[in-house]
């Protein structure tokens, strides 16, 4: 039996990688309706809406940005599993169509996620420090995020 060589390994990976190239996601973000936005709708002072915006809106919204690592295959298909799973549990493009339930068990579960330090998620904050929050910040938008519960 013949044993495969390094090259041979190394060869072989950078094919794959290459072909991987070929398979891209899909970067474009619906339309906004800003009369159903959470921002529009809650009206936060002009630092929670920038926490929100820099922190929150990339994964939790119609407005995502994608970077350039973005176009890399298979970052960029991690970067759309967490988009689409971001805005499949809490989409802010779409706040004004949740019922009174639904957008308040959003807002206790963004209050304590926030709070226990679960959101942003790492891997986000890494690449992204303008979404890096204080203790100072990240207890205001908790208090936020409970004031506008009904």
């Amino acid at each position: 039996m013949k044993f495969i060589n390094r090259k041979t390994i190394i060869t072989l990976l950078v094919v794959i990688f290459i072909i991987m190239q070929f398979f891209r996601i899909d970067k474009t973000n619906s339309p906004v309706d800003q009369s159903l936005d959470f921002i529009t709708i809650t009206q936060p002072t002009p630092e929670i809406a920038t926490m929100l915006k820099d922190a929150c809106y990339d994964c939790h919204s119609h407005e995502s940005k994608y970077p350039w690592y973005s176009d890399v295959a298979p970052i960029s298909w991690w970067v759309k599993g967490h988009i689409n799973e971001g805005t499949k549990h809490l989409n802010f493009s779409e706040w004004g169509n949740y019922d009174t339930n639904k957008a308040n068990h959003k807002l206790e579960e963004g209050a304590e996620k926030v709070e226990k330090k679960e959101m942003p998620i790492t891997p986000y904050l890494i690449t992204h420090s303008e979404a890096r929050i204080t203790e100072e910040q990240r207890a205001a938008l908790a208090l936020f995020f409970k004031e506008k519960m009904k």
